[in-house]
């Protein structure tokens, strides 16, 4: 089920999605001019390796740089291949303009590279002994999604669902899709844990940690709005100015 596009108009150019969206082209770009040994150091070094952080001495000994703590942030925006840089930026497209409405661009941007961090740590704990490292935005996407899923849930969400190669298209709620979108990452990341597995190197905890990151602190980053002021009984119009019009 492929997510096209949703229903709710931004009320503001999202500057900071659009400035995301540039930086993670363009070092997708930059990785695609490396060669594989360069391309592979790139990875692991601003990648997170679950290893790394969870066994010192081994990370030492295989030559890891300090602790390396940045690379919850440059882990965002690095990607595997057009698949993944793809997948990402279209559902960030769809999902990040309203959610950067609410917000702002900068607590926008700040509220990303948090679920982003989170997501990564979330990876860590789950998979302490891996030696794999995790790339990409999905994890600070999935925080922008947790984030729609509460500002947005009545929503709808047009989905392209290919039968027997035909093209079906149909509109279902935001609360539906978000939530069927987090069961179906939990319970491929649990099945990971039991089974003991990789799992296609796909990291279904990040992902977890990154929604669970925007449900729970979205509300922080909000732009709060002014209290209103009630009215006074005289500026309902000139019928407000004398109750005692109406009365019959």
């Amino acid at each position: 089920m492929l997510p096209i596009r949703d229903n709710v108009p931004s009320r503001t150019p999202p500057l900071a999605m659009w400035s995301i969206m540039g930086l993670t082209i363009v070092v997708f770009v930059l990785q695609l001019r490396l060669s594989d040994q360069q391309l592979a150091r790139v990875v692991y070094l601003l990648g997170v390796v679950p290893r790394r952080y969870t066994q010192p001495g081994w990370a030492a000994h295989v030559g890891f740089p300090g602790i390396g703590l940045a690379s919850f942030l440059t882990m965002t925006f690095l990607h595997g291949g057009w698949l993944h840089i793809i997948s990402n930026l279209w559902t960030l497209w769809i999902f990040g303009d309203n959610v950067e409405d609410r917000m702002g661009p900068a607590r926008f941007l700040l509220f990303y590279l948090t679920c982003g961090v989170i997501a990564g740590i979330a990876h860590v704990v789950t998979n302490p002994g891996s030696t794999v490292p995790a790339i990409g935005a999905s994890g600070a996407i999935a925080g922008v999604l947790g984030a729609y899923f509460f500002l947005y849930p009545r929503a709808r969400i047009i989905c392209l669902i290919p039968i027997f190669f035909l093209p079906f298209f149909i509109e279902i709620p935001a609360f539906f899709f978000l939530l069927l979108w987090f069961f179906s990452q939990f319970f491929s990341g649990t099945l990971c844990l039991l089974t003991a597995q990789e799992c296609g190197g796909i990291a279904w905890w990040a992902h977890v940690g990154g929604f669970l990151a925007g449900v729970f602190l979205h509300r922080l980053f909000l732009i709060r709005q002014p209290a209103r002021r009630p009215f006074f009984i005289d500026e309902y119009g000139v019928e407000g100015a004398w109750p005692w019009a109406g009365y019959r």
